[in-house]
């Protein structure tokens, strides 16, 4: 059974990242909220400028596939919002290093 839903609504991103507490991996931000359901939301933004739409398509599936295999260890009933930091090199971000950044996240939001 699928554990995860997506956020849509801006007003759902909206929320998070204004109330979301913020964690920061090399090439991954990520904001996380509490929700009052047994289910993970997740969000994945990434911005206009950094890229064109071919090259965003293929970040937001890499990030969406990089936390699906993860996301037992995230936990439940959280709102979750990824961004990709827009002073990395794009050309650079590969699934491992996606992969490697949501773990430390995943990690650091565990302990908090």
């Amino acid at each position: 059974m699928k554990k995860t839903e997506m956020l849509k609504k801006n007003y759902e991103f909206k929320n998070v990242l204004k109330r979301g507490k913020y964690y920061s991996g090399k090439y991954i931000e990520a904001f996380y909220i509490k929700n009052n359901f047994n289910k993970n939301k997740i969000g994945i933004a990434v911005g206009t400028k950094i890229a064109k739409a071919v090259k965003r398509n293929y970040l937001k599936r890499i990030i969406k596939e990089a936390y699906r295999i993860n996301e037992t260890k995230a936990g439940v009933g959280k709102n979750i919002v990824f961004l990709v930091k827009k002073k990395v090199d794009i050309d650079d971000i590969t699934f491992n290093k996606v992969e490697k950044d949501i773990l430390e996240i995943i990690e650091k939001a565990g302990q908090a």
